[in-house]
């Protein structure tokens, strides 16, 4: 067999453990063996064409995969095929190897244009997993950076519409449950197979439960564009953190959520936090005016807002910058934080039997970090990236 690569000598990181002297080998962008020691050398004797990379202590991780990203590099995803690669390239630069193409509100009809859009990419390029509707089935006093006159409530054509032109594609879609018809769009979309999140909604620790129990599995951005936790009324945070199977996702910026929030929420529901980006068009590209949707954005000192009103949309995150944080602010052992950035995020859409684990059988989503969490080098299906962005 031919074509193999090993990457030997490294801090592995796999399966919620820390390997120190760890190896991996992958052929035709498949995983075939993980080990520790000097089990390598074997596999060289038996092939002598396969390229080894001595990792040389580095991190070696699966690739990150981000389930709620909205563009990156000057680019939107909002605006077609061409700013999605750009954006991917972004992306790819800072460690996510695979991509759930998050869309902002817009008309149904229009959604459903894009979301064909991304059933294309996804059957031509491997980085994006299919499409997350985030709206316009929200919550309008809990709208965020979404236009208040396309927010309503989801109808049955709207269901069919969307599910129809996304061709099997729509990964994930977040909605308010408490609004009219809500429940039963819970259960039309996961009975679809679309993993639904509970988000941009006025829901209440009840209301959040029923969701759940309904089909809703994911809580989208938690703290962000729904009520806190209040000691007599909890909410849709202590909701997902009491429902088992749930996945939480967090943005680790330092802006949507404190760290010792962020902290708390890890030790509340282990396994079951996804950190995210919920990047805009700003993310690795310069402090300036953007527009998000159809609302325009003023992006100073990384922070993203809406110029009316002021609300925060969005982030200037990549996945690295959360992992750093993860570890070195908030305290979160290496092994929990990497898992957070891969197996739960493919477990939370589905894929948790082929992606976000280092393990024989699993997609080639391999990276190499250096102490301090940067991408030294990067596959994605066993295939290179050619050099990561200089620091």
């Amino acid at each position: 067999m031919t074509g193999a690569t090993i990457v030997h000598s490294a801090r592995l990181v796999a399966d919620g453990r820390l390997h120190p002297d760890g190896w991996l080998r992958f052929q035709a962008g498949t995983t075939t063996d993980v080990g520790s020691g000097g089990g390598w050398r074997s596999a060289i004797a038996d092939d002598p064409s396969v390229s080894v990379v001595d990792a040389n202590g580095a991190w070696l991780t699966p690739g990150f995969i981000d389930i709620h990203v909205h563009g990156g590099g000057g680019a939107a995803f909002d605006d077609g095929a061409d700013s999605i690669r750009t954006a991917l390239d972004l992306h790819q630069q800072h460690g996510t190897t695979r991509v759930v193409v998050s869309l902002v509100t817009a008309p149904v009809d229009a959604l459903a244009e894009r979301v064909s859009a991304v059933a294309s990419l996804t059957a031509t390029d491997p980085r994006v997993l299919g499409s997350h509707l985030e709206g316009p089935f929200l919550d309008i006093a809990h709208k965020g950076a979404h236009d208040p006159a396309l927010l309503h409530s989801a109808s049955t054509a709207d269901i069919e519409r969307l599910l129809e032109a996304a061709h099997g594609t729509l990964r994930q879609i977040t909605l308010a449950p408490e609004l009219p018809g809500g429940l039963d769009a819970v259960r039309a979309f996961s009975s679809a197979g679309v993993a639904v999140a509970v988000g941009h909604t006025g829901a209440d620790y009840r209301q959040t439960r029923d969701a759940f129990e309904a089909g809703a599995s994911i809580l989208t951005h938690a703290f962000n564009g729904m009520d806190g936790i209040h000691h007599r009324a909890p909410g849709p945070v202590a909701a997902a953190t009491r429902t088992p199977g749930v996945t939480i996702e967090i943005i680790n910026d330092g802006v949507h959520v404190h760290p010792e929030v962020v902290r708390m929420t890890f030790a509340s529901a282990p396994g079951r936090v996804a950190l995210i980006t919920d990047a805009m068009a700003a993310a690795g590209a310069r402090d300036g005016d953007y527009i998000l949707g159809s609302l325009a954005v003023a992006v100073r000192d990384g922070v993203a807002r809406l110029v009316e009103g002021g609300s925060i949309a969005g982030s200037t995150l990549t996945l690295d910058s959360a992992l750093r944080r993860a570890v070195t602010e908030v305290g979160i052992p290496v092994e929990d934080a990497v898992r957070a950035l891969s197996e739960t995020p493919a477990r939370a859409i589905g894929r948790g039997h082929d992606l976000g684990r280092l393990a024989p059988g699993y997609a080639a989503d391999v990276l190499l970090l250096d102490d301090d969490f940067h991408v030294i080098r990067s596959w994605t299906d066993g295939v290179p990236l050619p050099a990561p962005l200089p620091r």
